[in-house]
């Protein structure tokens, strides 16, 4: 049996292992040039089973409202609206309430838990060369308020079976002493990891070769041949490949191929952006989260990744200065070591990750089409559920009972 997977980002590596592994005969087609840049590559690089809770949740479409008027603030909607963003933006509003936030958390749950674990397996079998980092995660905090969010937010974790610290500053610099924090307080997530996506990348792509995956870069899907329920050869810019099964995982252009099958997949590209401090002042052992700032904080060997921001503007990559302000602004108040002169003149990474309206992915066989999988619409959490959507999406290939059931996340549940 053969396998076209549409994507070269971790869903599709990942899809493009697990399929292997079960004897497929696999090729991927990757829109950007060999060696480009994906949403993949200059992430956090955080596994992540303390993010229980979907983007849409009660009260973030009136957080993303009132940041509208602040160009540095965590979230941002550029203020020209499409068709698109508002009927994305109806579902999203519609989406985000408790009783989805209830629903979706046991699911996220078993879905980070499993990828956690599934890390752990492809760090064993690659000699840990990715940096698998299994000492937990930080949330950050301010302020009072915020402190007593998390807080709460740790006993609902606790329930999950999902451990969960609550810690005084004191407390939490005897956790991680190699750097200075002024905050309120944090809570400590132990089972969170960390890991350096551009190594987990390079070392799943150069193994998927080994294995004798093909790859094909500068493939962008342009349209389908099709025949009685089943698609039979993607159309490209670099040529026609036919396969017996085929997986949409093209991330923020996954709508853009979908059309072409008459599949609704309403999504959103969520610009962010990072920048590594390759000498910094001060490294942490441990990854966190500033938490009123939504910026995000890795070591990656002797490097400092800071990232964060979510910025609807289409799938533009172009960088905007006043984004980057806001993250930089926010380090000096939580690692007061640091100034803003740290990142004059640091070069800007930016990536696109596909965002759903109720924050959960599109993981599944649409119903239009027998022979195709949809993987695609992970958010901020792709690189953390890179190894179970793999997983999942192989089961689905081989005809197998899936591990973890898939209603919640079928691609048609917009249609």
């Amino acid at each position: 049996m053969t396998v076209c997977i549409i994507g070269g980002g971790i869903i599709g590596l990942c899809s493009a292992w697990y399929a292997a592994e079960r004897g497929f005969s696999v090729t991927v087609l990757e829109r950007n040039p060999e060696g480009g840049d994906s949403c993949s590559l200059g992430n956090a690089g955080m596994i992540v089973p303390s993010h229980f809770v979907p983007l849409a949740a009660p009260g973030m479409m009136l957080y993303g409202l009132r940041q509208l008027a602040n160009p540095e603030s965590p979230f941002w909607i550029r203020p020209k609206p499409t068709k698109e963003l508002v009927d994305w933006g109806l579902k999203f509003m519609k989406s985000a309430t408790q009783e989805h936030v209830d629903r979706s958390a046991p699911l996220l749950r078993d879905l980070n838990n499993t990828s956690r674990a599934e890390y752990e397996t492809l760090a064993q079998t690659f000699g840990n060369e990715f940096g698998l980092v299994k000492r937990g995660l930080l949330m950050l905090t301010k302020t009072s308020p915020a402190f007593e969010e998390e807080t709460a937010m740790a006993a609902k974790a606790r329930m999950l079976g999902i451990p969960a610290e609550v810690l005084t500053p004191e407390e939490t610099a005897k956790l991680d002493p190699n750097i200075t924090m002024e905050i309120a307080g944090s809570v400590y997530f132990p089972n969170d990891c960390h890991l350096s996506p551009s190594k987990l990348m390079a070392g799943l792509a150069r193994r998927l070769k080994e294995r004798g995956v093909r790859f094909v870069y500068s493939a962008s899907v342009a349209g389908w041949v099709t025949t009685k329920g089943q698609v039979t050869a993607a159309l490209t810019s670099a040529g026609q490949f036919e396969a017996d099964q085929f997986v949409l995982a093209g991330g923020a252009w996954s709508p853009e191929a979908a059309r072409g099958l008459s599949l609704t997949l309403p999504m959103q590209a969520g610009k962010g952006y990072s920048i590594t401090l390759e000498n910094p002042k001060q490294l942490p052992e441990i990854c966190s989260i500033f938490v009123e700032a939504r910026v995000a904080v890795t070591p990656m060997g002797g490097a400092l990744r800071i990232g964060g921001t979510m910025e609807i503007a289409g799938n533009d990559l172009s960088v905007n200065p006043r984004r980057v302000a806001g993250i930089v602004k926010s380090v000096p108040r939580y690692y007061p070591a640091f100034s803003e002169a740290d990142f004059a003149g640091l070069p800007t990474w930016s990536g696109l990750r596909p965002v759903t309206p109720d924050g959960l992915p599109y993981l599944g066989r649409p119903e239009k089409w027998s022979n195709v999988v949809v993987a695609t619409g992970h958010a901020m959490m792709g690189l953390s559920l890179g190894p179970v959507s793999g997983k999942l999406v192989g089961e689905v290939l081989a005809g197998e009972s899936p591990s973890i059931a898939l209603e919640m996340l079928r691609p048609d549940r917009f249609a």
